[in-house]
C-alpha cells in the first residue's frame, strides 16, 4: 500500500466531504487520515491522507476526486514510507523540543522536527542580530535572503498570526531570544492551521531556550 497526500479545495457545504471520499473509493483508495486548514470565501481546504495500492492508481485517484462539482486539488504529494498523523507529530516534535537538554540539540529538533510537521521542503533558525544561521534542515536559502525576508515582513500587520510574506514561506519570532523560525516550501501555500502551528512551536522553542539559558548563565536571558 501507498500514502498520498491530498490537499483539496472543498465547497463549504454538507455532503462536499463524503462525495470526495466515495470518488477516491471508486478509485481503489481509502481515506486515513483528514486534517481541516483553512476555511473562508464558502470554501473549506482539507487535507487528505489517502491509502492506495499503488502509485499508478492516481491518475485515477486524481481523474475521480476533480469529478465531484466545485472541487480543485491544490497538491498531491506521496509518502516516501512514513507515516501521516498530523496531531501525533505534532506532539512528538514538541516532546522532543521540550526534552532537549541543550541549545545545540534544541535548535536541531526544532528545525528537523518542525519541518516534518509542517511538510516543509526546509526549515532554519536564525539569530536577527547579526543574521547568523543557527540551525537548518534541507535546502536553505543563503541566510542574507532570511533576514531580508523576515525584516521586510516585520511592518505587517499579520506578523503576530505568522500570516505574512509570500504564502510558501512562513516564519514567527522568538522574542525571548531574538531568534526566527522560518519554513519554506514549493508550490504549496502554507494555510492558516499551519501557520498557528509555526507560531505555537516558536513561542515552545523560546519558552525552553530561555530556560536552557538561565540555568547556565542565571544573569542572562539567552
Amino acid at each position: 500500500m501507498e500514502t498520498c497526500i491530498v490537499r483539496v479545495w472543498l465547497p463549504d457545504r454538507p455532503g462536499a466531504l463524503g462525495e470526495v471520499a466515495t470518488r477516491i473509493g471508486d478509485a481503489g483508495g481509502e481515506i486515513v487520515g483528514i486534517d481541516i486548514l483553512e476555511r473562508s470565501a464558502g470554501r473549506a481546504i482539507d487535507e487528505l491522507a489517502v491509502q492506495i495500492t499503488d502509485v499508478l492508481a492516481i491518475p485515477a485517484l486524481v481523474g475521480r476526486i476533480r469529478s465531484v462539482p466545485g472541487v480543485d486539488i491544490e497538491d498531491l504529494r506521496v509518502l516516501d514510507g512514513e507515516a501521516h498523523d498530523p496531531r501525533a507529530d505534532v506532539l512528538e516534535a514538541a516532546a522532543v523540543i521540550v526534552g532537549a537538554g541543550d541549545r545545540a540539540t534544541l535548535l536541531d529538533s526544532v528545525v528537523t522536527h518542525g519541518r516534518r510537521v509542517l511538510g516543509g521542503e526546509w526549515a532554519a533558525m536564525l539569530r536577527m542580530d547579526d543574521g547568523e544561521l543557527l540551525a537548518g534542515d534541507g535546502e536553505v536559502p543563503l541566510a542574507r535572503w532570511l533576514v531580508a525576508f523576515v525584516e521586510g515582513s516585520r511592518t505587517s500587520a499579520r506578523v503576530s498570526s505568522g500570516e505574512s510574506g509570500p504564502d510558501d514561506v512562513v516564519w514567527s519570532p522568538l522574542p525571548g531570544t531574538g531568534m526566527a523560525l522560518v519554513v519554506g516550501r514549493t508550490g504549496a501555500p502554507f494555510r492558516a492551521r499551519e501557520r498557528r502551528q509555526v507560531c505555537a512551536l516558536a513561542r515552545i522553542v523560546d519558552t525552553r531556550l530561555v530556560d536552557l539559558s538561565r540555568r547556565l548563565h542565571p544573569s542572562s536571558r539567552g
